[in-house]
């Protein structure tokens, strides 16, 4: 089996401490060094990266051709092609790729970068197609949130149907970009909805998803998709609390200029004891998921409020001495955990 170099130095620092405690004989130790040998380039990691940036670049051309006015006027009067008709082509174009990445799925198993990208762009085309048939039955009318929950409605189906993860991270990105349309319209632009500002909205919609999904995580429909809900859920939610431990319940940012940064401790606070709960909860139920998030953010909250109390007041040599010593302590603890000779203790 090829590893990378990393997980062959590991193995072999594991087989040596087995071996010192006489959990192995040097036989067998010999028989599983022979098992293994190291990449000599790690092909999977450039095929997984080059096909990301790949679909990256397909996301930013067709985001760079929808915005610029004078490239669609140019294939209007080039095509003059009318929206309906451009929506059903681009519809059957993501049919048939679905058709193709999924039967290549099933011959094809083990490319599976190739595979997700083609589903990744019928993904793209059905956005596409969604996008061009709102504008031609909109009639001119602004509720744009009513075909993002259609467009849900959509990759929610075919994600079932298909058994896709990656499509249910469309489900969940198009499930987020409704809440913040259709309560930026029910509020009528203006920048509060109920009285919270988008991070605060955010909150409440990252705790609802993460609680649906703990919720609905023995149903066996939805066992399949419960990991990718919950982390993106918890993903929601820890991002809209740090961003609102940053920003407070503002909606403009000057408003947010016109106060000092130690007024808003409070949500720090709030943000802080979230991330604790969230590191007790993985400890207690081995939640993985939940420990890391914790800890992450935690990590955040605590370098977010340094650079904020501390850039403007502190000489910048103390300033990165103090950061140096603290990540410097961090490494060092996180090495002690990581080394054998300290599972060995």
């Amino acid at each position: 089996m090829k590893i990378d170099q990393e997980k062959s130095e590991f193995l072999d620092e594991m087989l040596d401490y087995w071996q010192e405690e006489t959990l192995l004989s040097k036989a067998d130790a010999e028989k599983l060094r022979k098992s293994y040998e190291v990449k000599s380039f790690d092909w999977r990691r450039l095929a997984q990266y080059s096909f990301w940036i790949a679909m990256a670049c397909g996301v930013i051309s067709m985001g760079a051709l929808l915005v610029d006015n004078s490239i669609l006027n140019y294939l209007k009067k080039l095509y003059d092609t009318p929206d309906g008709v451009i929506s059903l082509l681009s519809a059957a174009a993501a049919a048939f790729l679905y058709w193709i990445s999924f039967k290549r799925k099933v011959s094809l198993p083990m490319q599976v970068f190739s595979n997700d990208a083609m589903v990744f762009s019928a993904v793209m085309l059905t956005a596409n197609a969604i996008a061009y048939l709102g504008k031609a039955v909109s009639k001119g009318g602004d509720h744009f949130s009513l075909l993002i929950l259609f467009s849900v409605f959509v990759y929610g189906i075919l994600a079932f149907k298909f058994r896709s993860r990656l499509i249910w991270i469309f489900v969940l990105i198009s499930l987020g970009a409704w809440f913040g349309t259709e309560t930026g319209y029910l509020s009528r632009g203006n920048l509060y909805f109920l009285g919270m500002n988008y991070p605060l909205r955010f909150v409440i919609f990252g705790f609802v998803l993460t609680a649906l999904s703990l919720l609905l995580r023995n149903v066996k429909a939805f066992s399949f998709f419960y990991l990718t809900t919950y982390i993106s859920g918890m993903l929601y939610l820890f991002a809209s609390l740090w961003l609102i431990s940053v920003f407070g319940n503002f909606g403009t940012l000057d408003q947010w200029y016109g106060i000092k940064q130690i007024s808003l401790f409070y949500w720090a606070l709030i943000s802080a004891a979230v991330c604790a709960i969230s590191i007790f909860a993985g400890l207690k139920y081995r939640d993985d998921v939940a420990r890391e998030f914790g800890i992450t953010f935690l990590f955040l909250n605590l370098y977010t409020r340094y650079f904020e109390y501390f850039w403007d007041t502190w000489h910048k040599a103390l300033f990165f001495s103090v950061l140096a010593a603290s990540f410097w302590f961090i490494g060092r603890r996180a090495e002690k955990i990581w080394n054998v000779e300290f599972l060995k203790k």
